[in-house]
């Protein structure tokens, strides 16, 4: 990606909407599947229609406890004698609470008031497995999941009558985060190889379908519909990416945020977008600390560039990020010099728009649940704060299965 000064795309938005912005599930250039698109007119009339939300997740079980290190607690360097991260070695926030050195983005971001972060996340009756827990978060349904995710239910109820799809997810399997009952995420890894791989003769079949005149019956005309979406979305996706240019440097590793950045560059028409650092990253049982030291590295400095690329491209008061993780680690550390699967940890709000700041009530490290935190902030709050405050969906209690009190984090 060259350094220049600016975004640029050659998708005008008239062309892209009309095209159909098809939904098209791939991975490192092989299809996972493909589904029809129903954008064929201007985005849908919902509150706010400009605002975008993208969603990180932060795969594997991020240890709080030294992400946002309660330095201030005597009872933190007595559970963790070994991997506690001394007050010297901290970007303090205030006097009890200190980002670890290496999340000088996350700093930057917060002593400029666009961070928010929220304390003790987690839900009731918590589970240690990675799949169970990533599936409660997913869903909105701790305890007993759903088949559908709260950003597919979202897509949903922003855009009922189907007019455009409203999901990206960047990735290579689709996140059960973004399924939906009526709208199929563009779910793609590589922008630059984003296209089906077929033999010849599927190629040159599916040439001739894209070619032919309408169909005569509903049937046929659905599967033209189908392959003419998504060999039109394939095309705008590597356009997107192959147009845009960005002097950030946006760290590292990065796990997928510069690839929103060109998609938001290119105007589609996508308000909600998921990606993760995947495979399990965060899992830091042995030897943690400079393993979780450098991923906090990377996570900051992609998350911090990604919102300066919002600003330089002045859509900065539009869009909003969440961060999380399926849940924390125990309270005391394992005698790998690590830490155990846990409970309760904190997540991360940022943006221009966002009043920042902390939220929710700290968890006590001493009132304990079988050596676990005990969580302070049910995580639907999150969801709910972002989808009412940010999204203006007044009613979210079918989507959240209850009504939980918003967050106050927007201005």
């Amino acid at each position: 990606m060259s350094n220049s000064d600016k975004s640029r795309s050659g998708i005008a938005r008239r062309d892209l909407l009309r095209a159909g912005f098809g939904a098209v599930a791939l991975g490192g250039g092989q299809a996972v599947g493909l589904a029809p698109l129903f954008a064929t007119s201007a985005a849908a009339q919902t509150p706010n229609p400009n605002r975008i939300l993208v969603v990180v997740e932060l795969s594997g079980g991020n240890d709080g406890l030294n992400t946002i290190v309660p330095y201030g607690d005597d009872a933190y360097y007595k559970a963790r004698p070994r991997i506690g991260i001394k007050p010297k070695d901290l970007r303090r926030i205030d006097d009890h609470f200190g980002f670890q050195n290496t999340m000088s983005g996350f700093e930057r971001l917060y002593n400029d008031g666009q961070m928010a972060i929220v304390h003790g996340a987690g839900y009731p009756q918590p589970s240690f497995s990675h799949f169970s827990s990533m599936a409660y978060w997913h869903t909105a349904a701790p305890n007993r999941g759903a088949p559908y995710g709260w950003m597919g239910a979202l897509a949903d109820r922003l855009d009922p009558e189907q007019r455009n799809n409203f999901l990206v997810n960047i990735d290579t399997n689709q996140s059960l985060a973004v399924m939906s009952r009526n709208h199929v995420p563009l779910v793609f890894d590589d922008p630059a190889r984003f296209a089906r791989a077929t033999f010849a003769d599927q190629a040159q079949a599916l040439d001739a379908v894209l070619h032919r005149k309408d169909a005569e019956s509903a049937a046929a005309q659905f599967m033209i519909d189908i392959s003419r979406s998504a060999v039109h979305s394939e095309r705008l996706v590597r356009e997107a990416w192959s147009n845009f240019r960005t002097p950030v440097d946006y760290g590292l590793v990065r796990f997928g945020l510069d690839k929103v950045a060109a998609l938001i560059a290119a105007e589609f028409p996508t308000r909600l977008f998921y990606l993760a650092y995947r495979h399990n990253a965060f899992d830091t049982h042995v030897y943690q600390s400079d393993v979780h030291a450098r991923l906090w590295t990377y996570t900051a400095d992609h998350i911090a560039a990604f919102m300066a690329d919002m600003q330089r491209m002045g859509r900065a008061d539009d869009v909003v990020l969440m961060a999380f993780s399926e849940f924390g680690r125990r309270v005391q550390e394992n005698t790998s010099q690590g830490t155990d699967h846990g409970t309760a940890g904190p997540a991360f709000i940022a943006g221009k728009p966002v009043r920042g700041g902390q939220y929710g009530k700290p968890p006590s490290l001493t009132n304990l649940d079988d050596g676990n935190l005990v969580h302070t902030t049910d995580y639907r709050r999150i969801y709910a704060t972002l989808m009412r405050d940010w999204l203006g969906v007044a009613d979210t209690r079918d989507i959240l299965g209850g009504d939980f009190e918003s967050l106050r984090i927007f201005g």
